[in-house]
């Protein structure tokens, strides 16, 4: 057989070297066959389905160095591959463009792009797209599942210091790590609602007493207990900034320039209260003093640090910048229409309210946000009938942009979700495959391929042929160092 197998290729080589536009290729992907013309196939003649038209002539070694398996009497070649991958590829023969079918992990058909050695540059935009979003999500992981396996990690060539900073990092970044951390970053929590609850209680005139002076100032248990809140969200902020890894990414975060904020306004009110005295005058000493005590409202944001539903809400809002932007247009649009109309239908009234359309504007804002506040009303026919067209308008121009904030919020939510889960599987994983101790492995790289044993024979169903090999281009995805070569459940995207 093998013989007339030699026999028969130079024959087949020699057709094929007379005019590759009239050979025929059978390829079978997946058990899907495909017939393919040599001339459609040499339009693009780095791909491999374009080397298979003169493929036959090296014989075996050039016939499996392409494919996973060839058939001499069918004239087919085999391939190990994803079927619906490749009806997506040979797209480039037809159109010369890819287009990346919905429901294929992106990553995945990136690979199969490469097995039949087509150029990235053939696929189109927008499924160009999906694969950097893919990318992006796979790097996310890496970074988490590396983050948690830096805390994991104990360096003996690290000095104690170094150690006792990561400690203390770990300890006060990290609540998920002990017990004491979660503790911890409760306390936190309860610090700013209660810091938050004492600076409304001290506008309240029951709660304040008098001074010297005849004045109202918050009561001094009020202060005393915001003064301990303050001291604890100092001490907070200096142990973090000074156990970080980069101290200048930290200072310039902005979570953490919302800490400043809020922990500054008492060192400064306090320093002027004592100091300022002295350089002016007393007056202008507590204005500086109330100005600065309204920048306390800022501490509020530092629950955004203890909040994933914060932290997502405030990444829709970032995203959505074109969706808020054109809600301000269509709103600013129709102030100004809708101001300009009820100024000019009201001037008939002799006790109109619009005395000019830029104080019209407080009137058409108030009407298009569906507030209404009745300080500016009109009162003549026409003028109500304007009113009750600004108002639909309004409903109209804040509800058609609000949908794709809230895609945008749900969206990165259950990507976050999905992430967090993924990195806990890709440590299960990592941690199953170092206690089996190379055995029992999901996946692995060409060489651990090659060496796996044949399958005994079974009566549950066929088999491929015996000559059938593992694909020489059986990728994988390397996610976190190259040492670790075997492919994992989330890399195969199942």
């Amino acid at each position: 057989m093998d013989e007339s197998g030699e026999r028969s290729l130079p024959e087949l080589g020699s057709q094929g070297s007379g005019g590759g536009e009239d050979i025929e290729i059978i390829v079978n992907v997946g058990g899907v066959r495909q017939v393919l013309y040599g001339d459609l196939l040499s339009q693009y003649p780095e791909t491999r389905l374009a080397e298979l038209i003169n493929c036959l002539a090296g014989g075996y070694d050039t016939i499996f160095s392409l494919c996973d398996d060839y058939d001499p009497g069918k004239r087919e070649f085999y391939f190990d591959r994803d079927p619906d991958a490749f009806k997506c590829v040979i797209e480039v023969y037809y159109f010369g463009e890819v287009h990346m079918k919905k429901g294929i992990c992106p990553i995945c058909f990136k690979n199969e792009m490469d097995f039949w050695k087509v150029d990235l540059k053939f696929l189109d935009d927008c499924c160009k797209s999906h694969l950097s979003e893919k990318r992006e999500e796979l790097e996310e992981i890496a970074r988490r599942v590396q983050l948690i396996l830096d805390d994991l990690g104990v360096d003996a060539a690290e000095s104690r210091w170094r150690r006792c900073q990561k400690c203390v990092w770990k300890f006060l970044e990290k609540p998920e790590s002990s017990c004491p951390a979660r503790v911890v970053a409760v306390l936190s929590f309860l610090l700013i609602l209660i810091s938050s609850v004492v600076m409304c209680m001290g506008t309240i005139p029951e709660l304040q007493v008098l001074d010297a002076d005849g004045n109202r100032v918050e009561h001094p248990t009020l202060e005393n207990v915001e003064t301990a809140c303050i001291g604890w969200f100092t001490l907070e902020y200096l142990l973090r900034l000074f156990s970080s890894p980069n101290k200048l990414h930290f200072a310039l975060s902005f979570m953490n320039i919302v800490d400043v904020l809020a922990i500054l306004p008492f060192y400064v009110s306090l320093t002027l209260t004592h100091l300022g005295a002295r350089m002016m005058e007393l007056t202008n000493v507590q204005q500086a003093v109330q100005a600065l005590r309204i920048m306390r409202i800022a501490r509020i944001f530092k629950l955004a640090r203890h909040s994933s539903g914060l932290q997502t809400l405030t990444y829709a809002l970032k995203r959505s910048f074109k969706e808020l932007g054109l809600l301000l247009m269509y709103l600013a649009v129709g102030i100004f229409v809708f101001s300009a109309l009820g100024y000019t239908m009201e001037q008939s009234h002799p006790e109109t309210l619009f005395k000019s359309i830029p104080q019209s504007f407080w009137w058409a804002i108030i009407t298009m946000t569906t507030v209404g506040y009745g300080d500016i009303y009109p009162k003549t026919t026409l003028g109500k009938l304007n009113a009750a067209i600004s108002f639909l308008c309004g409903v109209i121009a804040i509800a058609l942009p609000i949908h794709p904030i809230i895609n945008n919020f749900v969206r990165y939510y259950n990507k976050q979700r999905v992430l967090e889960t993924a990195a806990k599987h890709e440590l299960e994983l990592m941690e199953l495959n170092s206690n089996s101790g190379g055995e029992g492995k999901t996946g692995g790289s060409r060489s651990e391929l090659d060496n796996l044993p044949p399958e005994p024979p079974s009566n549950e169903g066929p088999r491929w042929n015996s000559r059938l090999k593992i694909s020489h281009s059986d990728t994988f995805i390397p996610l976190l160092t190259e040492e670790k070569h075997h492919r994992t459940r989330l890399q195969s995207c199942k």
